[in-house]
């Protein structure tokens, strides 16, 4: 017998039943009084994630949507953008300026390692006519399980002038970020991550900084328009037909989060990722992140030769109904990766790093079965011990 399936992926994550519950409850009108209440307390509630005091928009669109309408309302055409990528993700949003006509210089760090915020520093002191004028940065790069370390990288910026733009779409609310403390100008985020819900929404976040920008912005933009959405929500309103059951299951997540607490979470995805990766080195895997930087969202491990990791996320999912991400690029087949954000339980972990104890022996991998399970175990033992 399977079951239901076990979704370990860096997203979408598992929905709670308080959230699909929440999602079935009939439809309002998007432009009446009841929308107006809900929009209102997402918007509050997720600038409490974001710590932040400034503006948040709420566009119906997956996260990549929300990183194109960062560019359009705050790059212009011909202007000069340093990205900073670590992986697929920071090349997609270097990707999506260059796209817009921005003059984009990509800085590069090997797949596996977090951008070094020395060599941002010297960049940007090196630009003494601050013809740079954004910093395009992935906080959580799902593709290598790394994230970076945006506190120091914003205070590596200095006093250059350029917008500081922030993907978290995987990061925010599994990994640390403060926007208005550590000084972050537009930050994107989106729903099918820690938020616990389908894909369908993304969050913008922007400071007054960046509003003085998007008011010169030169770019084209019709859907993504920053000032139609501020105008909307003024109203209580999105300015397109929004995806209603969605605002009702984020406003859900929201409760459940503020329930367990912000902090609570975090340390929640911290405990995880120790957990997991204690566990795949006593079954002797190698791991494809440094310690300093793993990502708190999801794990990426080498398979064993280097190769045949979509082999056995196939045997997973036939035999136990275990679905894992497999590499991207250069790292397809060599790694699979095990997202353990969002809605994810202990017990979820444990079966998961069971089932695939199973896999790796019947696959010829020479391992002591109970391995990793046992570590996992002392793991949680001594966590709930505390």
């Amino acid at each position: 017998m399977i079951g239901e399936q076990y979704l370990l992926l860096p997203g979408p994550t598992p929905v709670p039943d308080r959230v699909v519950r929440a999602m079935s409850r009939p439809l309002v009108n998007h432009r009446g009084p009841e929308f107006k209440e809900i929009i209102t307390g997402v918007t509050a509630g997720i600038k409490k994630v974001y710590r932040t005091e400034h503006h948040v928009l709420i566009y119906p669109a997956s996260g990549t949507g929300g990183l194109e309408a960062a560019v359009v309302n705050f790059i212009s055409p011909g202007d000069k953008v340093l990205a900073i990528s670590i992986g697929v993700f920071g090349d997609r949003f270097a990707e999506i300026a260059d796209r817009f006509g921005a003059r984009v210089e990509k800085i590069d760090f090997a797949w596996g390692t977090s951008a070094d915020p020395q060599k941002i520093r010297d960049i940007l002191q090196k630009d003494q006519s601050h013809q740079i004028k954004a910093i395009l940065i992935t906080q959580n790069e799902t593709s290598t399980g790394v994230f970076n370390d945006i506190k120091s990288i914003s205070e590596a910026r200095g006093s250059h002038p350029a917008l500081l733009m922030i993907d978290s779409v995987s990061g925010l609310a599994v990994v640390d970020l403060k926007m208005d403390d550590w000084n972050l100008d537009v930050v994107i985020s989106g729903s099918q991550k820690a938020f616990m819900i389908p894909p369908g929404l993304s969050f913008m976040a922007f400071n007054e900084k960046a509003l003085e920008v998007h008011r010169t912005c030169s770019n084209s933009r019709f859907y993504w328009d920053l000032d139609l959405g501020m105008k909307y929500l003024e109203k209580g309103q999105n300015p397109v037909t929004p995806p209603i059951s969605l605002y009702y299951g984020l406003a859900e997540a929201l409760t459940m989060m503020f329930e367990e607490g912000l902090d609570q979470v975090l340390a929640r995805h911290l405990n995880y990722r120790n957990m997991i990766r204690s566990a795949m080195r006593a079954m002797g895997l190698e791991l494809l992140a440094e310690e300093h930087c793993a990502s708190t969202a999801l794990t990426s491990v080498i398979a064993p030769g280097r190769s045949g990791a979509n082999q056995l996320r196939k045997i997973l999912l036939e035999e136990f109904n275990i679905a894992m991400a497999g590499g991207q690029l250069s790292l397809d087949d060599v790694i699979f990766r095990i997202g353990h954000l969002g809605y994810i339980r202990e017990l979820d972990l444990l079966s998961v790093i069971a089932a695939l104890e199973i896999v790796l022996k019947k696959n010829g991998y020479d391992l002591e079965v109970g391995a990793g399970i046992n570590e996992a175990q002392r793991f949680l033992y001594q966590m709930h011990s505390k």
